[in-house]
């Protein structure tokens, strides 16, 4: 099974991915393959640099993240010029890591997404793991963590879709409103469900891939 993990800034997204990895489950980092697709050389780094202006890139020839991030921050235009040059990219990499894990036959992976929603990944998941914490504890995280005002905070905030809206489309839902412990049982939790939904066909289907794309076929159906 192919399990989406989301959240929002500051609702522990990370500390859940990084805990899902201790059981030895697979993580496709969308935010590692983001930085990959955009590394000096690649044509998305080309593409970006041709339409923002050879000031997005540094002396070394890495992308310049933080003075593009000001300028699509503000500028849903260029945000989405940025977002159409990166997310093909990113997509055939989880793409071809999600086959990988097939091939090595593995029972479950996680595809650790930010923007799983608004991306419309989300439709392609057997899964859907949303972590959660209240928009108040939401916004002092993020104002404690990156030490930025509470407009600062609001307004980076504002740019997402907002966390309550993402609980929606979850199948499962981890509440990060708590301690660390507490927020480890969830996770714990979250596995023993994820195990149950993993049924015994899916040596059927990894044996058998027209199987597979029966069971893909039917999910998105079902989306």
């Amino acid at each position: 099974i192919v399990v989406g993990l989301t959240g929002g800034i500051a609702t522990g997204k990370s500390t859940v991915s990084a805990l899902l990895s201790t059981s030895g489950i697979p993580i496709i980092d969308a935010d590692v393959l983001a930085r990959e697709a955009v590394a000096p050389g690649t044509r998305a780094l080309s593409k970006i640099a041709a339409y923002f202006g050879p000031h997005v890139i540094l002396p070394d020839g890495s992308l310049d993240r933080k003075k593009l991030g000001s300028i699509v921050f503000n500028d849903e235009t260029k945000r989405k010029k940025l977002n159409s040059i990166v997310h093909p990219a990113v997509t055939r990499a989880i793409v071809l890591n999600i086959l990988g894990c097939w091939i090595r036959g593995e029972r479950m992976c996680i595809v650790d997404v930010p923007l799983l929603i608004e991306g419309g990944l989300w439709k392609w998941m057997g899964c859907i793991v949303v972590v959660y914490c209240s928009a108040e504890i939401q916004l002092h995280r993020l104002m404690d963590r990156d030490n930025c005002t509470r407009a600062e905070a609001e307004a980076r905030l504002g740019s997402q879709l907002p966390i309550a809206s993402k609980v929606a489309y979850a199948d499962i839902v981890i509440d990060n409103s708590g301690s660390h412990s507490e927020l480890e049982d969830q996770v714990r939790l979250c596995l023993k469900r994820l195990e149950r939904t993993v049924s015994r066909t899916w040596i059927v289907s990894w044996l058998f891939p027209p199987f597979g794309l029966l069971s893909v076929a039917w999910t998105l159906l079902v989306r």
